[in-house]
């Protein structure tokens, strides 16, 4: 028996050439304004010309298969496991990668996002595009969805492992006032008003990321960030307003810690690496990042445990 898993995320463009086509998706189908696609084209130009994002996704997918196989023969031969990637706006589409999962016969599995925090605007998008891909498809099939894994340990702890590791980036002298911010990409405040769970959710990981890290309330914060061109507010604060906030209240050493991205893509690549150091460095702040989980082992092999307790439940492997 093959058990399939779906992991979704959204999608970024291959080349330059790309830009145009991918933004267009993204708005679903309404024209982009030449001057925004030529903003967006410089963002990516700057960060090497593509979105690294597919394959970062397919190298996770590759190491949660090996995981979950290795655990599953550990087990005493359960079922075998393969993973599939699935891209909400770009190549491959999630509706591609489901129309695959049943071509290749596999009849159970699960699917969830590349996002530990749910949100209606986000995951909820992400799901939409699951069940309408499955209901295209010739023969009824169904994938469990995930909707989401914000508060699991094994997440805190990976994400504390390359906070530590950031904070060797600061001189040593420096390391004991380092002030620890946690960002994530900003939604529509609008989302609010229907009792959302995304802020909350987010608070929650960057809170369990403190506890891990020992530290007390007053050394670290958490704020917004890669806030989207649609007229009207926008969840906040954001890491634009907050940098110069810190600096005249003499924060000199900050590590931005993404607890709302599990890979590398335009919004840490550019949105952090390049338009918050700017905003840092003309403030005076010496500002570090700590690096994606992308594949690491230890955030992928805490992944795959997980998983497995969603299509094993009560496996002593995944309680691990």
């Amino acid at each position: 028996m093959t058990r399939a898993v779906l992991v979704m995320a959204y999608g970024g463009p291959d080349s330059l050439d790309d830009i145009e086509p991918y933004l267009l998706d993204i708005r679903g189908g309404r024209p982009t304004s030449p001057e925004f696609v030529a903003e967006i084209r410089e963002r990516y130009a700057r960060i090497g010309g593509r979105s690294p994002l597919l394959e970062i996704t397919r190298a996770q997918a590759a190491g949660l298969e090996d995981c979950l196989n290795s655990f599953s023969t550990a087990a005493g031969g359960g079922p075998d496991y393969r993973v599939y990637v699935g891209m909400r706006h770009w190549k491959p589409y999630i509706r591609e990668a489901v129309a695959q999962i049943a071509a290749d016969g596999c009849r159970e599995g699960l699917a969830f996002c590349m996002t530990p925090q749910s949100s209606r605007m986000s995951t909820g998008a992400y799901l939409a595009k699951l069940r309408e891909a499955e209901a295209g498809l010739p023969a009824p099939f169904h994938l469990e969805f995930i909707e989401s894994w914000y508060a699991e340990l094994f997440l805190a702890r990976a994400l504390a492992a390359k906070a530590r590791a950031a904070l060797q980036k600061f001189p040593a002298g420096a390391r004991g006032e380092v002030y620890y911010l946690f960002t994530a990409h900003s939604l529509p405040a609008a989302i609010l008003d229907g009792g959302d769970p995304y802020p909350e959710q987010l608070r929650e990981t960057a809170r369990l990321v403190a506890a891990e890290l020992g530290l007390s309330e007053g050394r670290w914060s958490f704020c917004y960030q890669s806030a989207g061109a649609a007229p009207g507010e926008w969840l906040g604060p954001s890491i634009e307003q907050i940098l110069p906030d810190y600096a005249r209240k003499g924060l000199r050493n900050i590590l931005a810690i993404p607890v709302g991205f599990m890979a590398d893509h335009v919004e840490v690549l550019y949105d952090l690496d390049i338009e918050a150091q700017e905003i840092a460095r003309a403030a005076g702040i010496h500002l570090e990042r700590s690096e994606s989980l992308n594949a690491s082992g230890d955030f992928i092999d805490g992944l795959s445990r997980f998983l497995l307790t969603r299509t094993q439940p009560g496996s002593a492997d995944a309680s691990r």
